[in-house]
């Protein structure tokens, strides 16, 4: 465990349940552990779920998930929080209060929208509750490409788009954005890509005060990719519960989740979108890392020619 000079680090998801373990709170614990961070957890909603799909979704009253937050708070306490499957408006709102009173130290929000069989784990109507109500009190908003289109309301289709997408999500609150690369697959000609994007998958990170940062690593060529988002935000968050600069936990947890995926590429967990391996391997980055492009080769970091920014 993580002990900064006797105090046990800690990290806090608000998100639903998986059954199947790959994503969700199932998803987040694993890797805070992993992280040797200590992990709690308040269910904002079940689900019956397995690598096929979603089956089924329940969710909890949104008085008893403040019950929850309550409990864990006022007890625990958190270094740092996350919040993933939110479900529905009411929930979002709850959360949403209790955070704007207790302020964590850095809250990281995966607005989950989608689950990977493209089943909906947010209702239409909750999207402008997550926009005006919780982006507000974000440290890091961690959108993959659709849920980055659903929040500013147009396509993106480029890294041109990616990076206004970007500026304008932080326009609505948080003072870093990632937009997460794995759904990007064409080539951006007028930002001089020379490298097909079937090659890499790359992160734009928007930082208030920096400017924007790329963080590229080589495609992985797998269905088991269950969780990713899921996993990239929980380690962000354990990083910065351990005292990482964002930045820096932003480039660990994208090579964590790189490594996860190489790990369990050959696995045979279910039929379908299996999941990633969260014992993988933890690589920090470096702690002096600043805006530009870096490309992850042999587990490092390192200068990307081939820059987008």
């Amino acid at each position: 465990m993580y002990i900064d000079a006797g105090h046990v680090v800690r990290a806090l998801t608000i998100a639903g349940s998986d059954s199947g373990g790959g994503a969700g709170v199932q998803a987040d614990l694993k890797t805070m552990h992993q992280f040797q961070v200590y992990g709690t957890s308040v269910i904002t909603a079940v689900t019956a779920q397995n690598t096929l799909g979603v089956q089924g979704i329940a969710e909890l009253d949104p008085a008893f998930v403040r019950q929850e937050l309550q409990s864990v708070m006022q007890d625990i306490g958190a270094d740092a929080i996350k919040t993933g499957m939110l479900s529905s408006a009411e929930i979002i709102h709850e959360v949403a209060a209790f955070l704007a009173e207790v302020r964590p130290p850095y809250l990281v929000v995966d607005p989950v929208m989608v689950a990977k069989g493209g089943a909906s784990l947010l209702k239409r109507h909750a999207i402008a509750a997550m926009r005006d109500d919780l982006l507000p009190l974000a440290a890091i908003v961690t959108p993959n490409i659709p849920e980055a289109e659903e929040l500013c309301g147009y396509t993106l289709d480029s890294f041109t788009s990616c990076k206004r997408a970007a500026v304008d999500i932080a326009a609505m609150g948080p003072q870093i954005v990632v937009i997460k690369g794995g759904h990007m697959m064409q080539q951006d000609a007028e930002n001089g890509i020379t490298q097909g994007m079937a090659k890499w998958a790359i992160d734009v990170v928007f930082d208030k005060e920096s400017g924007f940062t790329a963080l590229a690593t080589p495609r992985i060529a797998t269905v088991k990719s269950h969780g990713t988002g899921c996993t990239f935000s929980s380690a962000i968050t354990s990083m910065l519960a351990r005292g990482a600069s964002p930045l820096q936990a932003i480039a660990t947890a994208k090579a964590f989740v790189h490594e996860a995926l190489v790990q369990a590429a050959t696995w045979d967990i279910g039929a379908g979108h299996g999941p990633t391996d969260h014992s993988a391997k933890i690589t920090l980055a470096q702690a002096d890392m600043k805006q530009g492009s870096y490309l992850l080769s042999n587990g490092k970091w390192i200068p990307w020619e081939d820059s987008i920014i």
